[in-house]
């Protein structure tokens, strides 16, 4: 965000509020102005209506008021989350922040000029953060001691923690060693009890099948690193997009998410498809961009590479 400014509002305040339509078209077309990423968060398992986080937040003065006076328990209460949904506070102020903080500063607030930054700033860090919580539906548990084996005696080492929340592939806890907290991310695979399906050989010969493998189209990157990365289409930003909500709320039906993201796009009206075609035009214009400047370097290089040659020649002569 640095060295960025904001850009006109793209409609009023009262439009945006009242009128959701406006909303979402004002909000996509803001993120692709700033250039940030932008998807619709899921939590619980549906996705979260960002203009009704907007409205209510608005209405207790912003994001900054709502910080100070921690308000985001109340802002959560209107959305009605499930008894198994915790830490709901903490995930509505990170959604906020990373998708309509700057939003809120250009319309609620009318702020032009350089990007601004918040009074009070997020605890992790800034919104492009990688880490997402998709889903946080879950019951929380302790976790047990955890005794070092290395020690019999009666001072042996132990820890003990808890489970603050949870996404799709692992949970995020914090253990506590002593006097000292720590904080980190536990991962899981999606495991499944096979002792039942997998059948025991007792001193037979497992019979082998090879797994055969697609070949790949070897690509100019994996020759050079530095040939610049390659642009995707309109269609390409739209299918990322589905793909991790579909994601989120069917984990064990990727197989027909192509069939569902296509229907998705042929249902999107004209102006919808139009924000992502100029995202992909953008980005095609990006490539041109770095593959002109990568052939300018790569004539230097062979240029220069020729030049020593013949200096070489020249010596041996």
């Amino acid at each position: 965000m640095e060295n960025k400014h904001y850009p006109a509002p793209l409609a009023s305040h009262e439009d945006v509020v009242n009128d959701p339509s406006v909303f979402w078209d004002t909000l996509r077309r803001f993120h692709f102005v700033m250039g940030t990423k932008f998807m619709i968060p899921v939590i619980g398992g549906k996705e979260l209506d960002l203009q009704v986080l907007y409205v209510e937040t608005t209405n207790r003065g912003g994001y900054d008021k709502v910080v100070a006076e921690k308000k985001w328990r109340e802002v959560g209460s209107v959305f009605c989350f499930s008894a198994t949904t915790t830490s709901a506070s903490f995930v509505l102020k990170k959604h906020y922040f990373s998708l309509l903080y700057h939003y809120e500063q250009v319309h609620f607030f009318k702020i032009q000029g350089p990007v601004s930054t918040p009074a009070v700033a997020f605890p992790l860090g800034s919104p492009s953060s990688k880490t997402e919580l998709a889903i946080v539906e879950y019951s929380p548990e302790p976790i047990r001691d955890c005794p070092d084996p290395s020690t019999e005696s009666s001072s042996s080492f132990s820890a003990s923690g808890t489970i603050e929340g949870k996404f799709d592939c692992g949970y995020l806890v914090s253990v506590q060693l002593g006097s000292e907290v720590l904080h980190g991310v536990l991962y899981h695979p999606d495991q499944q009890d096979l002792s039942n399906s997998i059948p025991q050989y007792d001193g037979a010969i497992v019979p082998y099948t090879p797994n055969r493998r697609r070949r790949r189209r070897r690509s100019r990157r994996s020759g050079d690193p530095s040939y610049p990365k390659p642009n995707r289409s309109g269609y390409n930003f739209f299918f990322a997009e589905k793909h991790y909500k579909l994601k989120s709320l069917y984990p064990n039906r990727e197989r027909e998410f192509t069939k569902m993201i296509g229907q998705s796009w042929s249902s999107l009206s004209a102006e919808e498809r139009m924000v992502y075609q100029n995202i992909g035009l953008k980005d095609k214009e990006r490539y041109k961009r770095e593959l002109k400047e990568y052939k300018e370097k790569l004539q230097l290089r062979q240029a220069m590479e020729v030049e020593l040659n013949i200096k070489a020649q020249d010596v041996q002569d």
